[in-house]
């Protein structure tokens, strides 16, 4: 898959100073990450005679075995590798700590250690004093020992190479950061690398490998953690669960693609230095091995979930709070029974809590009309009455009629005319309702109707303020379970969990001959699921079709096969392009996430660009 890259981590098998036995154990480890798919793979600082040899780095002996096992090393590595092994080396007189580098079958330089602790100056060089080349015992040219620490391969990724608390000092940045070191295990300190791992990975916008040397190092005075982490952006991608460990490979696919777009977009570029070219094009993965989300917006764990969606749901509320003190603190509200109006009541009743105001000042209007089915209904006026707002019925279906008498339009065409004129009608309902009390009409749209145009134009389309237009269906769903669960309307929990167990419906036709809802939005445009999903990607990372199928294909796998995902790609596609005229001119409402469409910050797009490229990419696709 394209811009996926398989790295791996290894804390190899160790006997401290014995270089043929560490030389084989990493060989071992090279071997089995290349079986599993890897292309890129990293050992911990001086893994090849251990870190705690003490004076004998000074050993010629020692110093020695580790050319020649690095020179093994080179030869044993296939082709389409990048392996980096932390090694000691001597060379132009000095001892240094390093990273050799091992691309294409051959040893392409030696990274050197530049911040060095009070301990270590005892036996190594700074990279200050780098850059001279590096012989074989026999006096013949292996490589260089460089001041460098960037790369880049064949295929243009880009790579730095840091040692220890380089990865700190050093300015420059490249795509990917492998990081050797050899922390050793404390109270606390695995909390305080993780942390660091993470905060450089976001603050470089990077994917960031780090791996320390193993349990298996000298325990005279000191126990090593073998800790290795991979982050992607500021967030775990894989992580070893010992807090002391030693022995092990770790594997996980990085997404090359969410670090190129977020620098693509960075208003400051990172430093990038002078590079040093590899001779090797790294295979892209099929991205098995990536933590892909089915409901991006959402996370998975519950307690995770629930902290979020009542996050949101403050921010909403203080956002509409602030317009309503400016405007006089009253609203009006249309209230379906559907999910997305019972969120924006909910939001409302919490803004007049924080402004001090009662709940009759919300004036909450259900408007049955051919479509309304009395499970909705019920749900609506049970909703209304748990928050204690101002209730109105009003039926629409006499004004409705009316309409398409004077238009020439037959009640028995359920085409768009006859949806449509519903949606208006009830928009003009909640505007002069709003001018009566002296207040503003709040809407109840959310992100997902808004990414397809799933919604009349002048009218549900169109209102004062938009408090979920920067909220994805899936996430209305839990944020609005999350309320009920937690108890935060007592009166109201059991009429949230019905409501959000009715299936999501515009009822604008006509219900079954039971009574039941017969048009449900999910069988006419597509899972939002499915829909969410799509949006994510295509605008937080602006990926393409093809790369968002991919993606769905692993994480809707026995769920959805790929026909069906390709159908509804289609759909999203087509609809994402042909309705941004609908998102040019939307009401103001808040931003809560890194994914939005409002036409103000978040997505800016001509109403006729055209889609045929995307179109075209998605046709190609084999299903």
């Amino acid at each position: 898959m394209k811009d996926i890259l398989r790295l791996a981590l290894a804390v190899p098998a160790l006997k401290v100073a014995d270089v043929t036995y560490n030389k084989n154990a990493i060989l071992a480890r090279i071997k089995e990450a290349h079986e599993l798919g890897a292309t890129v793979l990293v050992t911990p600082e001086l893994s090849l005679t251990g870190a705690s040899c003490g004076d004998l780095f000074f050993s010629d002996v020692l110093l020695d075995q580790c050319l020649l096992a690095l020179q093994e090393l080179a030869t044993a590595t296939p082709e389409d590798m990048l392996v980096v092994i932390g090694t000691p080396i001597k060379a132009g007189g000095r001892v240094y700590n390093g990273a050799a580098v091992i691309s294409g079958a051959m040893l392409n330089t030696i990274v050197v250690k530049s911040n060095l602790s009070i301990g270590e100056r005892r036996y190594f060089s700074s990279r200050l004093h780098a850059d001279c080349d590096l012989f074989d015992t026999d006096g013949s040219l292996l490589g260089t020992v460089s001041d460098t620490c960037l790369f880049e391969t064949n295929d243009g990724t880009t790579f730095k190479i840091v040692i220890g608390n380089d990865l700190l000092s050093d300015t420059a940045t490249a795509e990917v950061i492998l990081h050797l070191a050899a922390d050793n295990a404390l109270v606390g300190a695995r909390q305080r690398r993780q942390r660091t791992v993470l905060e450089t990975s976001a603050q470089e916008i990077a994917a960031c490998i780090s791996v320390h040397a193993g349990a298996e190092e000298s325990t005279a005075d000191l126990l090593y953690s073998g800790h290795g982490i991979m982050a992607l952006n500021g967030k775990t991608v894989a992580e070893n669960k010992n807090i002391v460990d030693s022995n092990y490979l770790l594997v996980a696919d990085i997404d090359l693609g969410k670090i190129r777009y977020d620098r693509c977009r960075a208003t400051t570029a990172p430093t990038t230095g002078n590079r040093f070219s590899l001779p090797v094009s790294l295979a892209a993965s099929d991205g098995s091995l990536l933590q892909i989300s089915r409901l991006p917006f959402i996370p998975d764990d519950r307690a995770a979930r629930v902290a979020r969606c009542l996050e949101i749901y403050e921010m909403q509320a203080a956002a509409l709070a602030r317009r309503l003190s400016i405007t006089g603190g009253k609203l009006t509200i249309g209230i379906s029974g559907g999910l997305d109006s019972t969120l924006a009541v909910l939001v409302a009743a919490r803004a007049m809590e924080k402004l001090g105001l009662p709940n009759t000042n919300i004036t909450a209007v259900t408007m049955p009309c051919f479509g309304t089915s009395d499970e909705t209904l019920q749900n609506a006026l049970a909703l209304m009455t748990a928050l204690g707002v101002t209730s109105r019925t009003v039926s629409i279906k006499e004004a409705v009629l009316q309409h398409f008498k004077d238009i020439g339009h037959d009640p028995k065409d359920y085409s768009v005319t006859y949806e449509n004129a519903q949606a208006r009608e009830r928009t003009q309902v909640l505007m002069d309702i709003a001018n009566q009390i002296g207040g503003i009409v709040l809407g109840t749209g959310d992100l997902s109707e808004m990414a397809l145009g799933w919604c009349t134009y002048n009218g549900d389309h169109m209102s004062m303020y938009s408090v979920n237009g920067d909220v994805p269906k899936t996430l209305v769903r839990w944020i609005v379970t999350s309320i009920a669960e937690e108890n935060v309307f007592p009166k109201a929990s059991e009429v949230l969990l019905r409501v959000v167990d009715t299936p999501i419906s515009p009822e604008l036709l006509p219900p079954d001959a039971v009574g039941k809802i017969a048009q449900k939005t999910e069988d006419l445009v597509g899972p939002y699921a499915l829909h969410d999903f799509f949006l994510y990607w295509a605008v937080r990372y602006q990926y393409t079709p093809a790369k968002i199928y991919a993606l769905a294909k692993l994480a809707f796998n026995g769920v959805f096969d790929g026909a069906t995902i390709k159908k509804w790609l289609t759909v999203f596609w087509r609809r994402f392009f042909n309705q941004q005229f609908k998102r040019n001119c939307v009401p103001d409402g808040v931003k809560i996430g890194s994914v939005g469409l409002s036409p103000r910050g978040d997505w800016q797009m001509p109403s006729d660009a055209s889609s045929a490229l995307w179109l075209a990419e998605i046709e190609a696709i084999e299903v």
